[in-house]
């Protein structure tokens, strides 16, 4: 029988649903696009336009929305590949989504150690984790390939590979068993925090994005997805949203207090600051929960202002996350080093930093208009010939 007609049966509840086709949530493509744009101006060392970024004003940053975000359109892309090629064509999608990040991450790797070898700057070598790569190459390359050496701001490239390798099994937890796979995420999570449980890296250390804690975003995002809109009427109820607003206040009372001056007292400060980012630590997630609560109550998916030339630019960046990714990381450098040979004042700041957002945009702009022939020329030849999948 072909797997296309097989239906799911869930463990607990009614029947799998049905992953709806009616067009592109434009919110998540937007939100993706200006994560991207806060996560190049928070990696550039010392610049003003991080005071634009949430990072700042709380106790999250842009990782936990990518991250989130990207559980998403796992759980979108694939949900509806299964029901239009099944188990088989949605595990060959992921895995060659998989392989594509892969081969993106070792590619931008040699490009970050042939961007810092023609810079010849020692300082951006030693920030940019790259020395090590330009002394000792071949073993250095070697252990790249097994994702255990990383350059600096790579780091959530190997998460991704092996969260789309292992996206098939997910889903078919999250369509049989949802609630009882998100309660297995979010164990693996607390098990993470009480027992330290890390991942390895080489020459020394552990990975900076820990998977087996960053794990639960991508699992909860997927599981919104599949089971979420069960739980709307919770999450859009007055009292969640007043509970979500005053973390967001004490979550920037706490970020100023650490950032400019004391607003509360020291021995509190010690004990929330910095907030874990490598394993995720709880007050950080329970901050991103926040701020994506009062996002879903205010941002409709229809809102109007989704179509404004700066949100459209977001939109183009978001819907070429990878490749603008890994833009992203070289523009760092490339910022970094401007900001070392020719100046670290403000105005040198500002320049990179709308500088660096703007080839974000044009890049994707060109990919996009690259890719609309393409796309015509696909679905041109596709509907010859075409013969109904069976039902």
């Amino acid at each position: 029988m072909d797997d296309r007609t097989q239906t799911s049966t869930r463990l607990f509840g009614e029947a799998p649903p049905v992953f709806r086709a009616d067009g592109r949530d434009l919110r998540i493509d937007v939100c993706r696009g200006i994560a991207l744009w806060w996560i190049f101006l928070d990696h550039v060392p010392n610049n003003i336009g991080s005071w634009l970024t949430p990072r700042n004003y709380g106790l999250c940053d842009a990782a936990e929305i990518f991250m989130f975000l990207s559980g998403v359109t796992c759980a979108l892309a694939y949900g509806r590949t299964r029901e239009r090629e099944g188990w088989s064509g949605m595990i060959g999608r992921s895995l060659r989504r998989g392989w594509d990040i892969y081969a993106a991450f070792l590619l931008l790797t040699l490009a970050c150690a042939i961007l810092v070898y023609l810079a010849g700057s020692d300082d951006l070598a030693d920030g940019s984790n790259t020395r090590i790569l330009l002394e000792r190459p071949g073993a250095t390359l070697a252990h790249a390939a097994i994702l255990q050496y990383r350059p600096v701001n790579t780091d959530v490239l190997p998460v991704f590979v092996i969260f789309h390798v292992l996206f098939a099994p997910l889903l078919w937890l999250l369509l049989r068993a949802p609630n009882v796979t998100l309660g297995l995420s979010l164990l693996l999570y607390a098990l993470v925090h009480v027992f330290g449980w890390r991942v390895s890296a080489w020459p020394n250390g552990v990975w900076f994005f820990n998977p087996l804690a960053w794990q639960f975003l991508i699992v909860l995002g997927a599981w919104c997805v599949i089971e979420g809109t069960k739980f709307r009427p919770w999450l859009m109820s007055r009292l969640t949203l007043v509970l979500a607003v005053l973390y967001l206040v004490l979550g920037l009372v706490l970020a100023q207090s650490w950032s400019i001056e004391p607003l509360v007292s020291q021995s509190l400060r010690d004990l929330l600051f910095p907030p874990d980012k490598s394993n995720l630590s709880p007050i950080r997630l329970l901050h991103f929960m926040a701020l994506a609560i009062v996002a879903l109550r205010f941002i409709p998916r229809n809102w109007e202002r989704l179509s404004t030339p700066v949100l459209s630019c977001a939109k183009c960046c978001g819907e070429n996350s990878l490749p603008i990714y890994c833009l992203g990381v070289l523009l760092v450098l490339a910022s970094q080093l401007t900001l070392l040979e020719l100046s670290e004042g403000l105005a040198m700041q500002i320049v990179v930093s709308v500088a660096g957002v703007l080839m974000m945009i044009c890049v994707a702009r060109l990919l996009n208009a690259i890719n609309i022939p393409r796309e015509r020329k696909s679905a041109g030849t596709q509907s010859i010939g075409k013969v109904p999948p069976v039902r």
